[in-house]
């Protein structure tokens, strides 16, 4: 079992890496300071490009993954990395609400009255036929 950490250093904070890690977002370290290092990464509202920045209690991060924005409040910190049970307990998630697909999807079709500007293909081909038949 993952303990959660109440102090692992004395100012109670660790690296921002290390914490994406730890909260399961990223699967490796590597990958969590890479994204970290794209600056994409925001800390309290502030751009955040190095990966050794310090997070902790109550600090808010915003960040992009995999088409959907997150927004997390730190609550805990873990030296280990844990079971997602675990790992949940080391944020809250504040992210918006995610919009189903199908919704997105949902465009109404273009209707074009007959007649008017370009041709569909279909009228097209049927325009080609009446002038070969001349």
């Amino acid at each position: 079992m993952t303990k959660v950490l109440s102090d692992p250093q004395p100012s109670g904070r660790m690296r921002l890496d290390k914490w994406l890690w730890a909260a399961r977002f990223y699967k490796t370290r590597t990958l969590a300071s890479h994204e970290v290092r794209r600056g994409r990464m925001r800390l309290n509202g502030v751009h955040v490009k190095k990966a050794a920045v310090m997070v902790g209690p109550d600090d808010v991060l915003t960040f992009p993954k995999a088409q959907r924005i997150f927004v997390v409040r730190v609550i805990g910190l873990s030296d280990r990395r844990g079971p997602a049970e675990t790992a949940r307990l080391l944020y809250e998630d504040m992210s918006p609400p995610v919009v189903p697909r199908e919704k997105k999807m949902q465009v109404e079709q273009a209707v074009r009255a007959p007649g008017s500007g370009r041709p569909t293909k279909a009228e097209r081909r049927a325009l080609d036929r009446l002038r070969n038949e001349d």
